[in-house]
């Protein structure tokens, strides 16, 4: 493990030096790796596996996703099989459906999770709110996880360019002595650019808040509000559109991924300087009591159940694509994709 000091906190960390893709490979020489589910991150971990040299096979249902695995290179009755042949034949079964699915799915794959085996996550929510999700492993099978910061086509495109998506780990259960092996194994078979120590419950919370806050939920609330209160004094559609996401996606997002916010700030003119410093606080103490408040609800198992309730209803994917559709029908995505089609690159 290499000691980082991470804002004058020291964390370890573990990289591909200090544990390279020639030891992973040792480590799970013997073992046959099952993929259950190719939706958001089984492409990208599958592949990356695969491609890393690995024994990996795909379980999934048929239907579209199930073709998609056939047009990546899975080959049906070979590295392609139903969920429950897959299950059968893995000593690890990585189980990358959906939280929806994996409660669905749970009295079948638990018939096939037999001592010794390993059962591997990607996300903490099965197993943290088990209580609302039914999922409660036998005690002599490997818990683990690695959950990438990213993700699946994220994870596999990065691969594919020679980087790699810095992921989180875990172990919930060692039976075998050796699950902290395997799954630092499978965190740099899968493409991780470096892990970091977690634990099911921390991941399972903090991914939850993240999403709701400042990845997608609080974003979009940010910048429909700026887009709004600009058009409503005047501003035109291209002007409040600019001025609100095309600027910080394409001109200052990069800088300050690259070099930090007060890089950013150094690298601006003196009124951005001056007016971002001065407005920052009020903006922190304004969402920060949402942010707590968001924090709790997670924490509670609220959102988690919330969650639970929405999947299960028969109806949910109609809903969703109504919710989805007033987004990309209101009036700020239609001029991203006028701004979009104006790109130089797109010219």
């Amino acid at each position: 493990m290499a000691k980082m000091n991470f804002g004058g906190v020291i964390e370890e960390v573990m990289t591909r030096e200090e544990f390279p893709l020639e030891k992973a490979r040792e480590i799970l020489k013997d073992e046959t790796i099952a993929v259950i589910g190719y939706g958001v991150q089984g492409p990208g971990q599958a592949c990356n596996l695969r491609d890393n040299g690995f024994n990996v096979i795909v379980g999934q249902r048929q239907g579209k996703t199930f073709e998609k695995a056939i047009n990546d290179g899975w080959v049906p009755g070979e590295t392609l099989f139903s969920i429950e042949e897959a299950a059968d034949k893995g000593t690890i079964i990585m189980c990358l459906l959906s939280d929806a699915a994996v409660m669905s799915v749970w009295p079948t794959l638990q018939k096939y999770l037999t001592p010794g085996k390993a059962l591997y996550f990607s996300h903490g929510f099965a197993i943290t709110w088990s209580d609302r999700t039914g999922c409660v492993p036998s005690k002599d099978i490997d818990v683990i996880m690695v959950a990438p910061k990213g993700s699946g086509t994220s994870l596999r495109t990065m691969f594919l360019e020679g980087r790699g998506l810095n992921s989180s780990y875990a172990v919930y259960n060692d039976a075998t002595g050796k699950a902290l092996d395997r799954t630092l194994a499978l965190g740099i078979g899968i493409g991780s650019g470096y892990l970091f120590e977690t634990t099911f419950q921390r991941e399972a919370t903090s991914d939850l808040t993240g999403e709701r806050g400042s990845l997608m939920g609080a974003i979009q609330g940010l910048l429909s509000a700026q887009y709004e209160v600009l058009r409503e004094n005047g501003h035109t559609p291209s002007e409040a559109f600019n001025e609100t996401v095309e600027e910080l996606t394409q001109s200052l997002m990069p800088l300050f991924a690259a070099k930090g916010m007060d890089w950013m700030y150094a690298n601006c003119s003196t009124t951005a300087q001056r007016g971002a410093l001065d407005w920052m606080g009020p903006f922190h103490d304004a969402c920060k009591p949402v942010v707590e408040k968001l924090y709790q609800s997670v924490k509670s198992g609220n959102e988690a159940q919330i969650s639970i309730d929405a999947n299960s209803k028969p109806d949910y994917r109609a809903g969703l694509e109504k919710e989805l559709a007033a987004l990309r029908e209101s009036e700020m995505w239609r001029t991203a994709e006028t701004v979009r089609k104006l790109r130089p690159e797109n010219n």
